[in-house]
């Protein structure tokens, strides 16, 4: 193992664990922070910004992981060759996904208004920033010139999505910055685990 993994594997495992404190600390009781957001955008949703922030919401969701699974699947159709790549970065977009509906049941944390489901770690922001983390794993291997400008995209769609989800009311600040720490710390250590951290020119990590 090199030190470049390990140095990626102590940050996906710092990561996670920061998730999972922030989820016990937030589980019973709001942060300071999630009160004072969620009361001065209390009732928002039902005016005109809480109709865009609803309509960013129907873009900028669930349906994206599905989207990126679909696109992995013609790619593997189209370049053989890029099979195997295409699987395992399947297997990361679905364990980052993971994050939300197995960790939801897990926190048990009540929405900051009447909304079903349960709150902690925001869904939405976990698929915008699942099908991103991938995305940049795969501009790593294929595209690495696209790579600074596709992370810049995907920064701003998940700041977005989490800015939406907060002025519908329906989320606390505090679950979708848990959602990115998730993301994030589980993508890290399945990256490393199924060698998808380029060495730079596009060759695994152990080439």
């Amino acid at each position: 193992m090199t030190v470049r993994v390990r140095r990626w594997l102590v940050v996906g495992v710092v990561l996670s664990a920061a998730f999972v404190l922030l989820g016990l600390s937030v589980a019973r009781q709001p942060l300071a922070l999630d009160v004072a957001v969620a009361d001065a955008l209390h009732g928002v949703y039902a005016q005109p910004l809480g109709r865009i922030a609803q309509a960013g919401s129907d873009v900028l969701g669930p349906v994206l992981p599905f989207v990126l699974g679909t696109a992995l699947v013609a790619l593997a159709l189209r370049r053989r060759e890029h099979v195997g790549l295409c699987v395992r970065l399947a297997v990361v977009l679905v364990l980052c996904r993971l994050t939300s509906l197995v960790f939801k049941p897990v926190f048990l944390r009540e929405r900051p208004r009447d909304y079903p489901d349960l709150s902690y770690p925001s869904g939405h922001v976990t698929s915008v920033a699942s099908t991103g983390f991938v995305v940049l794993l795969l501009c790593a291997w294929l595209w690495p010139r696209l790579v600074k400008r596709v992370a810049v995209a995907v920064v701003v769609a998940t700041v977005l999505i989490a800015v939406f989800r907060v002025v519908l009311g329906v989320h606390w600040v505090t679950d979708t910055i848990g959602a990115v720490l998730a993301v994030t710390g589980v993508g890290l250590l399945s990256a490393c685990a199924l060698r998808l951290l380029p060495a730079g020119d596009g060759r695994s990590l152990d080439a």
